[in-house]
């Protein structure tokens, strides 16, 4: 009896199981690689000649089409394996040879077709998936039809729970896989800190506005049109900025923009019979070397504002609101700022004081301090989507207008208004609260 078990059927069964455990443990391993391979590091590759990679970026365009053909195949091998182990070894042993062929596909199951193959994948991504992209473009094609019908099904019943899906939708935003990588990258101690910044900082360009990093209007230099010539001159060399806005009766009123560099110019003009006389200067029109002013709705992205500055070759534009009404003002250093960091030159001094750091370990800030900005200079991560400034993050938070010495804290931190001038919050110690 046990003799005529082992014949040539016994060895032909024991055969095909072992070529469907192989037929697993390649679908599992293809999985794992196509889906864990960086496309960007296949790109690479495909560009070098390499027709595996381009093949498999071919092939990972559809990736729930991918799925759901080695899912397909990956099951139809298990279970068949399964069922022939079972039928083998209930002929050798009986009814004790289910649960025993249980065990034993159980085991081999985990060990050499999922735990052994995608560990070698995921430690092999990209080479891989470049060498199984094309027999798995081959199942793909086969199993089309009916990775088809299983799509449109699961479908239709997600939408009876009201679900829907979105079948042109990335598994990941490739924002999202970025950043993740240099959150991670920076963990480790690969990405410099700056150098995470920079990239972080190009990538939200397109995500955020003007009126985040503006300076707002209360802030703004401003020269009164009407003023003496000579008056206006003084202003203009006293100031720290080579362009100032113009404004008549009153500073929303704003009708052009003055370069010192353009001053200076018509001055030399003048002085070209070797003196400027005062009548001369009294009769000059200041408005005859100002610059039409560009304004620009706080709602642009700094992505496009940025793209326009370099199109009309200006770093200078004035923001309004929707109704027209003056709120602040950008230039192309402030966008450039968001990627590099703070850009200081001898009359920026001052704005290094902007944050210090206390004896006892807190931070004194300015409350007109981004959020952002302090975010990246400590690596902290207060929310900035209900205020831009440290300040409004305070009043936001509190629900009202703090008054000199009320101490707040959320967010992990703890936030003591030091300075305040009429409604404005202008400096605020902060200190990390020690988890418990």
């Amino acid at each position: 009896m046990e003799t005529a078990s082992f014949d040539g059927a016994f060895w032909i069964t024991s055969a095909a199981i072992l070529l469907l455990l192989i037929l697993s443990g390649f679908f599992s391993g293809s999985e794992t690689a196509l889906t864990a391979a960086s496309r960007g590091k296949l790109r690479s590759l495909s560009d070098r000649g390499s027709k595996g990679a381009a093949l498999a970026l071919k092939v990972t365009e559809d990736s729930e089409r991918l799925i759901g053909s080695v899912l397909l195949g990956n099951n139809l091998v298990n279970i068949l394996a399964t069922s022939l182990a079972t039928a083998l070894f209930t002929r050798l042993l009986g009814e004790s040879g289910v649960a025993l062929a249980t065990l034993v596909m159980t085991a081999l199951v985990l060990i050499f077709a999922e735990v052994l193959p995608k560990t070698y994948a995921i430690t092999n991504a990209e080479a891989a998936a470049s060498l199984v992209a094309r027999p798995i473009s081959l199942v793909v094609k086969v199993f089309a039809p009916v990775v088809s019908f299983v799509r449109l099904l699961v479908r239709g019943v997600l939408r009876v729970f009201g679900i829907r899906t979105d079948p042109d939708a990335d598994l990941l935003a490739v924002r999202e896989e970025i950043a993740g990588a240099l959150s991670i990258g920076h963990s480790e101690g690969v990405v410099e800190k700056e150098d995470r910044d920079r990239i972080l900082g190009a990538l939200d360009l397109g995500e955020r506005f003007v009126e985040e990093i503006m300076l707002h209007r209360s802030g703004i230099e401003m020269i009164d049109a009407d003023l003496e010539p000579r008056e206006i001159l003084r202003l203009c060399l006293e100031s720290q900025h080579t362009r100032l806005p113009l404004y008549r009766e009153k500073p929303e009123n704003i009708v052009g923009v003055l370069h010192a560099k353009e001053l200076l110019r018509a001055m030399h003009r003048l002085a070209d019979d070797g003196d400027v006389t005062a009548e001369e200067l009294r009769n000059f029109d200041v408005m005859s070397v100002v610059m039409e002013p560009y304004f620009v709705p706080e709602t642009t992205t700094l992505d496009d504002q940025m793209r326009e500055f370099l199109k009309r070759h200006t770093h200078f534009a004035l923001v309004v609101d929707e109704y027209g009404t003056l709120q602040g003002l950008i230039t192309l250093e402030d966008i450039l700022e968001e990627i590099v960091g703070e850009i200081t030159d001898e009359f920026d001094i001052e704005e290094e004081n902007a944050v210090k750091r206390t004896e006892d370990g807190a931070f004194l800030v300015e409350g007109a301090m981004t959020i952002r900005d302090l975010n990246r200079m400590n690596d902290w991560n207060l929310p900035d989507e209900e205020a831009n400034t440290i300040a409004g993050l305070v009043i936001h938070e509190a629900q009202m207008i703090p008054a000199e010495g009320q101490v707040f804290s959320f967010h992990d931190f703890r936030f003591e208004v030091l300075e305040k001038e009429e409604n404005r919050l202008t400096l605020l110690k902060i200190r990390p609260v020690d988890p418990i």
